[in-house]
């Protein structure tokens, strides 16, 4: 007997008890089918699934073996869920069987593809049952039981369910061992204190087997149903799958691939791995958060907040498997319902990012192999030279003595010192890079980090309790363990200690996955269940201690082995912390491992990428991604890292790379120099014009990251997050937005004078010259030689902008200019966030301006809703108004007639204002 639940907010649970095998649905659909087959596709299921094995069996001259039970014929292929997902495993009919599940042998996949399983869940495989619910104050809680052991270890019997309405648009569903605690992720979560009175989602549940189903009210879309395979359980197996309602999926970093996934048997594996981005290897960080787009242009998103190792295996039913070895199953899922309130009620359990200081919005320069601080000293005079902009200095670890942290290579970087002194009389900053590895091998008493941390027990440890040695760039090393408070007040000191020499601004942490030379350590890794699981998810190297530590080792909160992939995220937390007390200023921190909540103390850059145009281009749905992920300040090696970059590569690169949210060219060792003064003068030129326009945009991009940090706003932006009933954008991943207000369309091939991009409905004006493009939603050809980087305005906008100066502090003195860009209906709204630029909690304390702009009936208002001293000196000098229809007779402000220009291209522009920021005003033209 199978029955369902339907729960409402307003309703106590009451059973709806359908017939034997009838599939759980809300109430008012009567009796139903198999959730895979609807409409009379059974019959047709059937049919053609015995056509299929009849004819393949003819084939292959009978190796598909004995005909499989008839349960196993009424699976489509695309539904079949994958009953024996290990690799490196050829999987027999005898194995499968062992594991009462279905054996059909398909045609082998092309190579590199997974293909459909051989082996999958029958309709009747043994599941849990929900043996009770009740309701509580948030929502409600069960118990599940199983009756019948499944295939892996430790199985448990009997699992707590908890849900809890949390908001309108956020749902809280928690599975875990009803009898005994399991490690749960230690992040900081909302509490919510009374249960959600209209939410726009409805939950049904099936009693047996047991099953979620989640629909969205307003349109019936079944967003979750998790009765499509059944539901394991084990110490060290956790396994749910569910339907999708569409193939539309982004998300499940970190990964290099297209923005939209592929749901063609794709496997995402989520542990942090230093390997340089390649295609379907799991990468640097782990973000088990999807965002889905559904039929008609809503978006929900889904969270799993577990930060063990996992697999999310998507097939083309649409369908989707979770497989972690660790914590609970505890999922959050987001309404939106369109995909930027998506992100922002992630952001709400997650957290939102922190506001950067504005000289991390400016040009960062670094590369591995300067080989001296007068070497990186004449880059920055040569950047000053060329007046081309720049506001950071980076080293990389040739900086160091022995490749140690906090300690100085005394001879070639003797002048380190004095360069930062110059970097900021010049109002530039500088940033050096550190490694988690502390060097053990220095003689006792002449290493200080090494030596206290010993002494304060502060690095990961053996299970025979011994500091884990293993080897990164000064040869052998131990690894702090950052989640022991008592390891960040040891990072504090040691920063201390180097800043009283090197007075540094911000701080880049690296090869904390954390990244080993060795596999595990100098002794590898002992026998048990951490460091040889049950089950391996299908990771790099097919062991979890590949080229990191062992994940039996020991820290303070748990065992390596739950704490892997939270790694870089409490580093950056110990980091982010040290620059506050020590610099008492907004901290500036770029991490390579990352995890969600990230942003809350670092950006990202996306790791060790190559100087090839395919590079250029997957930075895109990389930096996009990490907009979902709730890390806004994100960016990719600029010219690449690895390899030698080409005078085209890295014009257009450096035209990509400055709508980066964070752009920083680097370059590795050995390599030709690929800073902008290293090129011929019209290359050097084409990327000083870019750079300057970035700058003229800082104004803009800074009021983004204010709307990112105070309600979760994406700043790079896909095409779809603005335009989500145009299916047209779903797919696009070889442009962005800036918010919602500035598209970006950049050459990603060579040897080309023109590239071909997605232009949305409506007016769009191009950047440069105010000139206006209508569009029906289509792919236009616009004209891009090697100098020029294609930037159009959206109609209704209002962009505030700036004379670029060669850094941040310069710009910012300097009057601003708005670009207005009509609709059709000669309507625009923007805004403008301005504080001192780097000071601690600026809006939380009040210390900031904000003014909005406004035009209707051709009057242009500012209207300065808060104001402080900071924005006093700031004048506005200029208005520029794209899309006047008619040549204006006169213009007024604050009734005062003032002159003009009008070209033919119907912009309006009328400069020498002179009105300062924080004083409202008012232009009509007539």
């Amino acid at each position: 007997m199978k029955s369902y639940q339907k729960l409402t907010t307003t309703q106590p649970a009451a059973c709806q008890v359908e017939e034997e095998g009838a599939a759980p649905m809300p109430s008012g659909h009567g009796k139903l089918a198999p959730w895979w087959v609807g409409s009379g596709l059974l019959v047709a299921a059937v049919l053609l699934s015995t056509v299929t094995v009849w004819v393949l069996r003819q084939v292959s001259g009978g190796w598909l073996g004995p005909t499989p039970p008839p349960k196993c014929l009424l699976v489509p292929e695309s539904h079949r869920f994958d009953c024996y997902p290990e690799r490196h495993v050829v999987v027999t009919r005898e194995l499968c069987e062992s594991r009462r599940c279905c054996f059909i042998q398909s045609p082998p996949p092309a190579e590199g593809k997974q293909g459909v399983p051989w082996c999958f869940y029958p309709p009747d495989f043994p599941s849990y049952t929900l043996e009770s619910l009740n309701q509580t104050a948030l929502g409600m809680v069960g118990l599940l039981v199983r009756r019948e052991k499944a295939y892996y270890p430790r199985d448990i019997e009997k699992l707590r369910l908890d849900v809890e309405f949390e908001t309108d648009t956020r749902l809280h569903i928690k599975i875990t061992d009803a009898a005994n605690p399991r490690y749960e992720v230690p992040l900081d979560v909302p509490r919510v204190m009374k249960r959600a009175e209209n939410p726009i989602y409805s939950l049904n549940f099936s009693r047996d087997p047991f099953g979620v189903l989640l629909q969205r009210k307003a349109t019936g879309a079944v967003l979750l149903n998790t009765t499509v395979a059944p539901l394991i359980f084990a110490d060290q197996f956790l396994q749910i799958s569910t339907s999708l309602p569409s193939k539309f999926l982004y998300g499940l970093g970190e990964h290099r691939g297209s923005l939209l996934h592929s749901l063609d048997w794709n496997t995402l594996t989520l542990w942090a791995r230093d390997v340089s981005p390649t295609e379907s290897f799991n990468l640097y960080g782990a973000h088990p958060f999807y965002l889905l787009m559904e039929e008609g242009g809503n978006a929900h998103g889904v969270f799993l907040l577990n930060s063990n190792a996992m697999e999310v295996a998507l097939q083309p039913a649409p369908g989707l498997t979770w497989r972690t070895i660790g914590g609970v199953l505890d999922f959050y899922i987001f309404l939106g319902p369109d995909p930027n309130m998506v992100i922002q009620q992630y952001q709400q359990v997650i957290g939102f990012p922190a506001m950067p200081p504005i000289w991390a919005l400016g040009f960062h320069l670094c590369r591995w192999g300067y080989g001296s601080s007068n070497e990186t000293w004449q880059t920055v005079r040569a950047m000053r030279n060329y007046q081309i902009p720049q506001d950071a200095q980076w080293n990389d670890i040739d900086y160091m003595d022995g490749y140690r942290d906090f300690t100085l290579d005394s001879q070639k970087f003797a002048s380190l010192p004095s360069l930062v002194e110059d970097l900021h009389k010049h109002g530039q900053h500088y940033v050096m890079i550190l490694d988690p590895g502390i060097s053990s091998t220095s003689p006792q008493g002449s290493y200080w980090p090494f030596d206290e941390g010993l002494r304060r027990g502060l690095f990961l440890n053996t299970t025979q309790g011994q500091p884990l040695i293993g080897q990164v760039w000064p040869g052998f090393t131990a690894f702090a363990d950052f989640s022991n408070p008592d390891t960040h007040q040891w990072w504090l000191e040691n920063l201390q200690h180097f800043y009283a020499h090197v007075p540094f601004d911000g701080l880049w942490i690296d090869m904390n996955e954390p990244s080993n030379f060795m596999d595990g350590s100098e002794d590898g890794c002992p026998p048990g269940e951490f460091d040889s699981p049950p089950y391996t998810p299908a990771v790099l190297g097919d062991s979890l201690s590949a080229k990191t530590v062992c994940a039996s080792a020991k820290q303070k909160v748990s065992v390596h082995y739950n704490l892997h992939n939270l790694y870089g995220l409490m580093e950056a937390k110990a980091t982010a912390s040290a620059l506050i007390k020590i610099r008492g200023k907004r901290p500036f921190v770029i991490s390579r491992s990352t995890f969600p909540s990230q942003g809350r103390y670092s950006g990202h850059w996306l790791g060790d990428n190559r100087s090839q145009w395919k590079d250029m281009y997957y930075s895109i749905p990389g930096l996009l991604s990490f907009s979902l992920f709730g890390i806004p300040l994100v960016g990719a090696d600029i010219c690449g890292f690895s390899g030698s970059t080409s005078e085209e590569l890295c014009t257009r690169w450096m035209q990509l790379g400055a709508f980066y949210p964070f752009a920083r060219n680097h370059n590795t060792q050995n390599e030709k120099a690929q800073d902008p003064t290293a090129f011929s003068p019209a290359a050097r030129t084409a990327m000083k014009d870019v750079l300057l326009t970035r700058y003229s945009l800082l104004p803009f991009l800074y009021t983004l990251f204010h709307r990112a940090h105070l309600q979760g706003d994406t700043v790079a932006r896909p095409l779809f997050f603005e335009f989500p009933w145009d299916v047209a954008t779903w797919e696009l991943d070889r442009q962005f937005l800036w918010g919602r207000s500035l598209l970006v369309t950049p050459v990603l091939e060579p040897g080309v004078d023109s590239v071909t991009g997605y232009v949305p409905q409506g007016t769009w004006y191009d950047f440069y010259t105010g000139s206006s493009v209508n569009s029906s939603g289509e792919m236009l050809k616009m004209s891009a030689p090697l100098e020029h980087l294609n930037l159009h305005i959206r109609e209704g906008s209002i962009l505030p902008t700036q004379k670029p100066g060669t850094t941040t502090e310069m710009t910012r003195g300097n009057p601003l200019r708005l670009i207005v860009a009509l609709s059709s209906h000669a309507t625009a709204w923007g805004d403008l966030f301005w504080d001192d630029g780097e000071s601690l909690d600026t809006f939380e304390k009040g210390n900031y301006s904000y003014v909005v702009f406004n035009v209707t009936q051709n009057i242009f208002t500012s209207t300065v809703l808060h104001a402080s001293t900071e924005a006093t000196k700031i004048t506005i000098g200029t208005l520029s108004i794209f899309g006047v229809e008619k040549p204006p007779s006169k213009v007024l402000l604050n009734g005062q007639e003032k002159p003009f220009s009008y070209l033919d291209n119907q912009v309006l522009t009328v400069s020498d204002l002179g009105m300062s920021l924080i004083q409202g005003f008012s232009l009509q033209w007539l």
